[in-house]
């Protein structure tokens, strides 16, 4: 998979209110930054997860998000710490960006 330019710009301009928003693709995927902190990637099969654990992941989950997740060498599934947008966000910048602030907030 590689990223197009209009999925760049569909992020863009989804998440356009929050600060020094950067991207930056690897892995096949694109990786999204505010202020230089990822807080989102485009992953497997095009999909824009948000990063979060806690109560985040919870709140995501409550919202009927998935977790990324493979099947790893082992066998065993793997859990990654990404989370599907509700869809009313895909749609929203603002719910978009109320997100990925709570997303931030959690950066380490």
């Amino acid at each position: 998979m590689a990223v197009s330019d209009e999925q760049i710009a569909f992020v863009r301009d989804l998440f356009r209110d929050l600060p020094a928003l950067t991207t930056r693709k690897m892995f096949g995927g694109l990786g999204i930054y505010s202020d230089g902190v990822i807080f989102a990637v485009i992953g497997p099969e095009e999909a824009l997860l948000l990063k979060a654990r806690g109560d985040l992941a919870q709140a995501l989950a409550d919202e009927g998000c998935e977790q990324w997740s493979y099947t790893g060498k082992s066998g065993k599934p793997a859990l990654m710490p990404y989370w599907t947008l509700p869809d009313a966000a895909l749609d929203d910048p603002e719910q978009a960006c109320a997100w990925a602030r709570r997303s931030l907030a959690q950066a380490d």
